[in-house]
């Protein structure tokens, strides 16, 4: 793996103080905390690096390995694209996301490396237009994913981001890279909540700028919600007991529960609509056909479904690989 990867994390509009340069072989990258990040902009150092090894382990060797034997892109794939030919000049690619992401995205701060399934993806991505692992990352939250991109700021937004019509006047996604649904986090002692019928009269904790209000108000609509910018603030909200439970995609909540084991549970089985997550693009970009061939490739070739194990199947126990998401629906 590539060990002059310059990882740069920069302000955004939503009150970041400081921004970290850091030299690392890695990238780092939650959304649909769709943030759905979608998106979780809280600190990565609120977890000494003993902490977060000790709750989440990840085959880094493996991860490391997986990225760098990635397909590559030939000359006249890259040419072919505006997207990506500009990204290639620039010798760089600029991404949006989050590093606290703990089966997505997650920085380890021991060896400065970001790994998981979206940082896996980016990096695999960057592989394959640039030929080593180069990324910088922008930090983002449910809220500054599109703003990002309008702006010029990143070439692409990787942050569990769910494709919506609503978000598609906006920007355009490549993908679907993978499914989810949502679903319900409670403290561990919790025996009053068994699925989302009983969220009805229960103060319920939701992310603001995912999908989890508006999926919420359809299948609990006596639920009073509460909006919370991240999902640090969220999970903090149910801990210290101002919410009864909190709401948003499973893959969010199968990382919570395994960054601190013992804490948490699921209540019942996710619900609502399959979910699908896509990489954020310019608006109508001709990256979309460019990384939609590079998702294919990943499927094709078994490295989507290595990544898979090794960020989320070996860490959750789950033995049952998901669908191959059908790129371009």
């Amino acid at each position: 793996m590539s060990k002059n990867l310059s990882q740069q994390v920069v302000l955004d509009r939503r009150g970041f103080v400081a921004a970290t340069f850091a030299t690392v072989a890695g990238l780092g990258l939650a959304g649909c905390s769709d943030t759905s990040a979608e998106a979780d902009k809280g600190s990565a150092a609120s977890k000494s690096s003993e902490d977060t090894e000790a709750s989440t382990t990840l085959d880094a060797k493996a991860f490391d390995k997986l990225v760098d034997n990635g397909p590559k892109a030939d000359d006249d794939a890259i040419a072919a694209s505006t997207w990506a030919t500009a990204v290639k000049d620039a010798g760089v690619f600029k991404i949006g996301g989050v590093q606290t992401s703990t089966l997505f995205s997650l920085l380890n701060e021991k060896d400065g490396q970001t790994r998981g399934f979206d940082a896996g993806i980016a990096q695999l991505l960057s592989n394959y237009i640039l030929g080593e692992n180069k990324v910088e990352i922008t930090q983002v939250t449910s809220d500054t994913r599109e703003s990002v991109l309008q702006n010029g700021q990143v070439d692409a937004v990787f942050a569990t981001y769910t494709i919506t019509d609503e978000r598609k006047k906006l920007v355009s996604f490549a993908g679907p890279y993978y499914y989810t649904q949502q679903a319900i986090l409670v403290l561990a002692d919790n025996e009053d909540i068994k699925s989302v019928d009983d969220l009805a009269d229960k103060n319920v904790a939701v992310q603001s700028g995912s999908n989890g209000p508006a999926i919420l108000e359809e299948f609990a609509p006596k639920a009073s919600q509460q909006e919370f910018k991240t999902d640090e603030e969220a999970r903090q909200a149910l801990q210290q007991g101002r919410v009864d439970a909190y709401v948003i995609d499973n893959n969010m909540q199968q990382s919570a529960l395994v960054r601190e084991p013992g804490k948490y549970k699921i209540a019942g089985k996710p619900f609502g609509n399959k979910e699908p997550y896509g990489i954020g693009l310019p608006l109508d970009s001709d990256g979309v056909a460019f990384v939609n061939d590079f998702l294919k490739k990943i499927e094709d070739d078994g490295t989507w479904t290595e990544l898979w194990q090794i960020c989320i199947g070996d860490r959750t126990g789950d033995t049952n690989v998901p669908e191959l998401p059908e790129i371009g629906a």
